[in-house]
């Protein structure tokens, strides 16, 4: 008898994984071997995919012999990686079996047919990303600002999808802003929040100058939003881009309540250029660092 380990690489999660499950427990000829999913993950590429590439690496391993997936479109919407990974696990001795289309690999015509259905998956994924752009841009046009929440110090999700402010975290970003307009650097200001246990935006426990710049040049914190600032270079890889010109960008004022007051955080985009004029890096240590140029060299006056 043919001794069969068989794996299953659904999406749809919890009803698939016990019909699978049940479908390859009740077939005597084939032995269970594990579940490999990424729940939430999109198809269009394997890179990122750990449940994937674990499944790979343990048929190429030898652990497994025939691969049980629904359908192509669930295998990978990337022709080229799913016609490469087939032949990987074809050389390996892994057959694979996509029983929506009934393909097994081992046939003849097996490839040809994940061909063209690969082909029409990727297609799927394109025309999807496609409509998924177009809706966020014409959110955009009509002013509809939305945030990356759990990485954004500041607001929280609010009713009908605004901006509410999240008082504890405004604490916080009028912190910044205040430390900066008495002299602070970020990488002072990065330095003083880190040794007072304040999670930065990211929820990490130490704070980066990057981190406190970002906060300091962003116009959202004055109640306005500038949309669009960076756009998906390529469906398949998720490369996003910052965007220079090469698709529209819009600019909503007034778009929500601000924690900066607007002329308070123009009075810091002048205090940033004018400490980037400095020849020298600019030092906010001592009561007259970055506030004397020398006339010589440039620099600032202070620890450089």
């Amino acid at each position: 008898m043919l001794r069969n380990k068989t794996v299953l690489q659904q999406s749809s999660y919890e009803a698939q994984v016990d019909y699978y499950t049940s479908y390859i427990h009740s077939r005597d000829d084939w032995e269970f071997v594990a579940v490999y999913t990424d729940d939430g993950i999109s198809a269009t590429g394997t890179a990122k995919r750990a449940g994937f590439n674990l499944m790979v690496a343990d048929a190429l391993a030898g652990r497994i012999d025939l691969i049980v997936t629904k359908s192509v479109s669930r295998f990978a919407r990337n022709t080229v990686d799913s016609l490469s990974t087939i032949r990987r696990l074809k050389d390996g001795g892994t057959e694979v079996f996509f029983e929506k289309e009934a393909i097994w690999t081992f046939d003849s015509k097996g490839e040809l047919l994940i061909t063209i259905m690969s082909s029409l998956a990727q297609e799927e994924s394109r025309s999807i990303s496609e409509n998924v752009t177009w809706g966020q841009r014409k959110r955009m046009q009509d002013g509809k600002v939305s945030l990356a929440y759990s990485r954004f110090l500041g607001y929280d999700k609010g009713e009908n999808g605004t901006l509410a402010v999240n008082e504890r975290e405004a604490g916080v970003i009028r912190l910044i802003f205040g430390m900066f307009m008495e002299g602070s650097t970020p990488h002072g200001i990065a330095k003083h929040l880190t040794s007072r246990g304040i999670p930065s935006p990211g929820g990490k426990a130490r704070w980066s100058p990057v981190n406190v710049r970002g906060i300091l040049s962003n116009e959202k914190y004055k109640g306005d939003a500038l949309l669009q600032k960076s756009y998906t270079v390529n469906f398949l890889t998720k490369q996003k881009r910052k965007n220079g010109g090469e698709v529209p960008q819009y600019y909503v004022e007034g778009a929500h309540r601000a924690i900066i007051a607007p002329a308070i955080f123009e009075m810091v985009q002048r205090e940033a250029a004018r400490r980037r004029q400095g020849a020298g890096r600019y030092s906010g240590v001592g009561i007259f660092a970055g506030k004397i140029l020398c006339g010589e060299c440039g620099a600032w006056y202070g620890e450089q």
